[in-house]
């Protein structure tokens, strides 16, 4: 009975996509910077409820090794969208001239990503890092390579970040004994974590000023804003419809079992203690004046935006009413 009721779900969806208005989609194309973790998810998902469909938009969605690969894809026109990518590194880019627009906001605030050891590892937490400890972080410019400097900072050690790719190779590198302290964002990890085969020994929000912090963000290629400006208000329309029905419906459950392969309890917890809806607001842009002192500080800007420069860079739709 579930299978027939499963299957007639995605069947719908199917014939939504297949149908939406008589009209032809517009196409959009997506990079996303981790595949699997729910804050990641709202393309996929949205997709697969037929709500982007509804909204006329295709989306073409490329799963990346890291925020810093989504960032790279975006300013070379390879892809229109970016999904996840570090505030700061945003920040920075556009104050060297690339061509990037926030066009929303992917996380606000840090309770979601933390740094973990194998469970045979002599540290307790990050105060026992050596100059030699190799702490991970995903990519250049992303989100996590900004955490992974502050983190070195508020705890007054010195470790050696390095960049290990997406959340499932850095837990591989760091069981084989490659890498001492891995990062990871929910649900990756809470199987290691409930079999008591890796610690958490920091969390992002260890660094004080970036709890209230947007700091990961939605961002568009400048000439395809420019462009088809009524088309990116309409992917961010649907986008935060997605982040709605994840939040609302039950068969969203099983939709994200079927997107990363988590059981439902898994998925329960993230919802309840990692990712409270208000966090993934797409409409709600927090703390900017934070980001810059801290991307100044962390050697990403060398002076924070002006607010002609803000204006600029952020262009994020008003939300729909």
């Amino acid at each position: 009975m579930r299978l027939r009721v499963k299957t007639a779900f995605w069947a719908l969806a199917l014939l939504a996509l297949q149908c939406g208005s008589g009209a032809a989609a517009d196409g959009l194309k997506v990079a996303i910077g981790m595949h699997g973790n729910w804050e990641d998810s709202p393309c996929d998902m949205g997709t697969r409820a037929g709500i982007f469909q509804r909204h006329e938009i295709k989306l073409d969605l490329l799963y990346t090794h890291g925020a810093g690969e989504a960032l790279q894809a975006v300013l070379s026109g390879s892809v229109d969208i970016g999904v996840g990518v570090g505030t700061a590194g945003v920040m920075a880019a556009f104050a060297k001239g690339a061509p990037v627009r926030v066009i929303g906001s992917a996380t606000t605030g840090t309770n979601d990503i933390y740094w973990y050891v194998r469970a045979d590892s002599p540290l307790r937490s990050l105060k026992d890092a050596k100059p030699e400890t190799t702490i991970s972080y995903s990519t250049a410019g992303a989100a996590t390579n900004f955490f992974v400097i502050g983190l070195i900072r508020v705890n007054g050690i010195q470790a050696k970040p390095v960049a290990t790719g997406d959340m499932q190779s850095t837990m591989t590198q760091v069981m084989t004994g490659q890498v001492d302290v891995g990062f990871a964002a929910p649900p990756i990890g809470l199987p290691q974590l409930e079999e008591g085969k890796i610690r958490i020994v920091a969390r992002a929000s260890d660094i004080p000023s970036t709890r209230d912090q947007t700091v990961r963000v939605i961002i568009v290629n400048a000439n395809k804003l420019a462009q088809n400006r009524d088309l990116i208000k309409r992917f961010m329309q649907a986008y935060a419809e997605s982040v709605d029905w994840m939040y609302s419906d039950p068969r969203a459950l099983q939709a994200y079992r079927d997107y990363s392969g988590t059981p439902e309890r898994f998925t329960r917890k993230v919802m309840q203690e990692f990712y409270v809806k208000e966090m993934l607001d797409p409409y709600r842009i927090s703390g900017v004046d934070a980001v810059m002192k801290d991307a100044i500080d962390f050697k990403f800007l060398r002076q924070p935006l002006d607010e002609a420069q803000l204006k600029e860079l952020f262009q994020v739709p008003q939300r729909a009413k």
